[in-house]
């Protein structure tokens, strides 16, 4: 008898960190801790591990690789052994973890599980990840990293995938460009744009407040940044936006006030994509032909793909990149 596939293989908690791989490994790590305003928690001579000012251990976990994109993407379940019922539903489903359940041995530790979802990008289930005692929230740095927009061949596809497998809930769609699923509260942690190619479109950073938010800018500012699209606020998530592009070229985000979820009660709309509901405050105007390009990013066959798989790189892109 064919027994369809169980519900989805873990109750995602949060967003826990992502991991990046640049060639300018030097100088991205300079940027996101002496401008962004992280903190090392760790490093070596090809990885540094970067934390804000909530508990994770790290929310951003730097690799010097050859070439430029996404490494892995880590949610947060709350114990070992829902990574192994994860592992189980997995299996059930015909997807085979590259590595795991059991120990991570990597910097945080934890118990974990990684595998790759249909576009080839590297998904870590973990819980025990070692802590750090949080911070005060006075200093305009970020909490943590609160979402991650993907670009997407199949956007449909995608949203199933990570509905159906990983538990996501859909909160809203920008027509059909782009999803917002959330996994909490939070109004999104991962959202999808339909896109030429697989890549990263950007990272977020929570920040504590709009006066945080602003005097964030503030700090990149007196070091010679400027925003590349904002400061403005999104009608989707409702959340303040203001996008740079750090020494990789791969596009980060500071963001504040995020809407929240009364999961009962909230009803998924479609948005349209005019610029008014953009950029609710009116103040960031379009975004510019190089932040476009920056979301759109180029080719990524994924983290565990040979250096020499990667595709030509694209040089044409389109308004829809834009996030």
């Amino acid at each position: 008898m064919h027994h369809p596939p169980p519900g989805p293989v873990a109750r995602l908690r949060s967003l826990r960190y992502v991991e990046l791989h640049t060639p300018a490994f030097t100088e991205a790590a300079g940027f996101y801790e002496e401008v962004w305003g992280l903190t090392t928690v760790e490093s070596d001579a090809d990885a540094r591990w970067l934390r804000g000012t909530g508990d994770e251990h790290h929310v951003l976990h730097l690799t010097k690789r050859e070439r430029v994109g996404l490494g892995r993407i880590a949610f947060a379940v709350a114990t070992p052994a829902e990574v192994d019922e994860a592992a189980r539903r997995l299996e059930v489903r015909g997807i085979v973890p590259v590595h795991g359940p059991g120990p991570l041995e990597q910097t945080g530790g934890g118990y974990g599980l990684r595998f790759t979802d249909p576009e080839q990008r590297l998904i870590e289930i973990s819980a025990h990840v070692e802590a750090v005692v949080p911070r005060g929230r006075d200093a305009a740095v970020p909490v943590g990293v609160t979402h991650a927009v993907l670009n997407t061949t199949d956007i449909d596809a995608a949203v199933a995938f990570y509905c159906d497998v990983l538990g996501l809930r859909v909160s809203d769609w920008s027509e059909h460009q782009m999803a917002f699923l959330r996994c909490n509260a939070d109004h999104h942690c991962i959202a999808f744009n339909q896109a030429e190619w697989t890549s990263l479109n950007h990272v977020a950073y929570e920040m504590p407040s709009v006066d945080h938010f602003m005097r964030g800018l503030g700090r990149l500012r007196h070091h010679g940044i400027t925003p590349q699209w904002g400061p403005g606020r999104h009608g989707p998530g409702n959340n303040t936006f203001s996008y740079f592009t750090d020494p990789s070229g791969l596009v980060c985000e500071y963001t504040s006030e995020v809407a929240q979820i009364v999961e009962d009660a909230w009803i998924a709309r479609v948005w349209r994509r005019v610029p008014e509901l953009s950029d609710l405050w009116g103040t960031a105007g379009p975004p510019s032909k190089e932040i476009r390009c920056r979301m759109a990013g180029t080719p990524d066959p994924g983290p565990l793909a040979p250096v020499d798989a990667s595709a030509p790189e694209h040089t044409e892109h389109t308004e829809e990149n834009a996030a």
